[in-house]
């Protein structure tokens, strides 16, 4: 291994110290080195600093006050319109007729020089960087900004988006998880925070440009906000400071901005796997009450303490709460859905050819038909996804059964598990025992059953027919009313009644054999009836016989 200077340095001092008549000459032979090298040695323990190179670019000297022109220009030029090494090169010839650079000697140049600029440059503003600490009152000011985030819902790997409210006093935050960045659903997120809270920022919220907002970006502070988001702000009472654009601005509420990605890397590794974004959402309440416990660097206080004297200083929340999501009327297709957002989503097939009114929500879609509500979907995102609900389809498949093994819907339901291994076995039945249309009609009939009764009940049902042998939906339709009625027994029960109520069946749970209701006839000897004199009736008469 070849030895440093020092270690060499060493070495030849060693050797020196060693044997003293040690010729300087037989040293530099020893460890192949010239003699002034170890007269160095000899001198000092420390190398001396090695000389610097010779001077590179030097057909580049004539140009080089020029060059570093440009180049400093490029430090307060927007982005994308700085000087390229072609553009360079072509104003030294065009405007300094200077042409004796090659441009791979420029383009050296220019890749050693810029970043050495840039480090002049941001040398003499290095105190700009710095920050002055704030002072924040109780209740005044509050901070907001969105974060990406991955959860698996019902086994999917989607990409959501983190609702962060922070307090600016206190650091108690708000999180919540929306399937977009949309309006709604940052407005929902308000809405959600101020109930956790219990008031509204006396001062202002701080927010980045978000579209969700602001409509334009003008001069300085100045903003265009959107005509529902100023709504919503005149309804809770609170004005708007919206930092400066890029990475200038991010400062300026550098409190929330920390607080998204701490969050994620504190209560979101691994990705959550949840059946939907509610449960999440439940879940992430908890974590925001568990983590009034936690203690901010530099406080000598729980964050719920200090939120508990921030909390009074907070302005009242409206009487009533604003509502958030978008009314659309789209119109239903032949296929049964609805077009929202370029997703679609299934109705019932009653209103084909029909409008209906959709609530569209930050995480979900509402259709309602008049008042009532007839449709209820988490919200998609990915444009042309869709989500079918098999329920929707069933009038239909009762004319077209043999629709029913392909539908987007039936692989929907088995996706989402409400479609299970008790219905595939009643079905596998019901074909055996039918045929394919009668037995998939008898499974849509059960199918139908999930509308009066809960799913419990339907299942016991499809459980006890199978179990005997019976592919007919009546059986199911008597095993499940005894199912609810043994319920019923049982809440009555441990609700402090002991006596069973009347419907309350003592052997509930065992299968009815059904008897053969054909009454049994004995063997007919009688001789068949004669019909001879009915005969004479096609007998024709002769004209004037009596």
């Amino acid at each position: 291994m070849r030895l440093s200077r020092i270690e060499l340095f060493e070495n030849i001092r060693r050797d020196k110290r060693l044997d003293p008549l040690v010729s300087q000459r037989a040293l530099a032979v020893k460890y192949g080195v010239h003699r002034r090298t170890v007269r160095q040695a000899l001198t000092s323990a420390v190398p001396p600093p090695r000389k610097p190179g010779l001077r590179k670019f030097r057909l580049l000297d004539p140009a080089r006050e020029w060059i570093d022109a440009m180049l400093r220009e490029d430090l307060a030029a927007p982005r994308k319109q700085k000087h390229t090494v072609d553009r360079i090169h072509k104003r030294l010839a065009v405007e300094y007729d200077f042409d004796a650079a090659s441009y791979s000697t420029l383009r050296n140049y220019v890749r050693t020089r810029r970043p050495e600029i840039v480090a002049e440059y941001k040398a003499g503003r290095r105190h700009l960087e710095g920050m002055v600490p704030q002072a924040h009152l109780p209740g005044e000011e509050a901070e907001v900004d969105f974060a990406d985030v991955w959860v698996r819902v019902a086994g999917e790997t989607v990409k959501c988006h983190l609702f962060t409210l922070r307090l600016s006093y206190s650091g108690k935050a708000v999180h919540r998880v929306f399937a977009s960045q949309a309006q709604e659903a940052f407005m929902e997120g308000h809405v959600e925070a101020f109930k956790v809270l219990g008031g509204v920022p006396t001062r202002h919220i701080r927010y980045d440009n978000l579209k969700s907002a602001v409509r334009t970006v003008c001069t300085g502070r100045s903003r265009v906000e959107s005509e529902r988001w100023t709504a919503f702000r005149s309804h809770y009472g609170f004005d708007a400071f919206y930092c400066m654009p890029g990475r200038d601005g991010a400062h300026e509420k550098g409190g929330v901005e920390q607080e998204g990605g701490r969050f994620r890397r504190a209560h979101l590794v691994p990705v959550p796997d949840v059946p939907s974004l509610e449960e999440l959402n439940a879940r992430l309440a908890l974590v925001d009450e568990a983590e009034d416990e936690r203690m901010l660097r530099g406080k000598l206080t729980t964050i719920g303490f200090n939120f508990r004297i921030e909390a009074e200083e907070l302005a009242p929340l409206p009487a009533e709460e604003f509502e958030c999501g978008i009314t659309l009327t789209p119109k239903v297709d032949r296929t049964s859905r609805i077009t929202v957002r370029q997703c679609h989503y299934s109705v019932p097939a009653r209103f084909i050819g029909q409008r209906v009114r959709v609530n569209l929500r930050g995480n979900e879609l509402l259709v309602f038909d008049r008042r009532e509500l007839v449709a209820r979907h988490p919200r998609l995102t990915k444009r042309g996804d869709y989500r079918d609900v098999l329920d929707h389809y069933l009038e239909i498949l009762l004319d077209k059964p043999g629709a029913l093994a392909r539908s987007t819907a039936l692989a929907t339901a088995r996706a989402e598990g409400t479609f299970t291994a008790v219905h595939e076995a009643f079905w596998a039945a019901a074909l055996a025992a039918h045929g394919d249309a009668a037995g998939t009609r008898a499974l849509i009939e059960v199918l139908l059953m999930h509308r009066r009764m809960p799913a419990e009940a339907i299942h016991a049902g499809i459980t006890a027919a199978v179990r005997a042998g019976s592919a007919s939906p009546e059986v199911v339709a008597i095993e499940a009313r005894k199912a609810v009625a043994t319920a019923r027994a049982r809440e009555l029960q441990d609700d402090g009644h002991d006596d069973p109520p009347p419907w309350a069946d003592p052997e509930a749970g065992q299968v009815l054999s059904l008897p053969d209701r054909r009454p049994v006839l004995p063997e007919d000897t009688r001789p068949p009836p004669s019909v001879d004199v009915y005969d004479q009736l096609l007998t024709r008469l002769p004209k004037g016989s009596a």
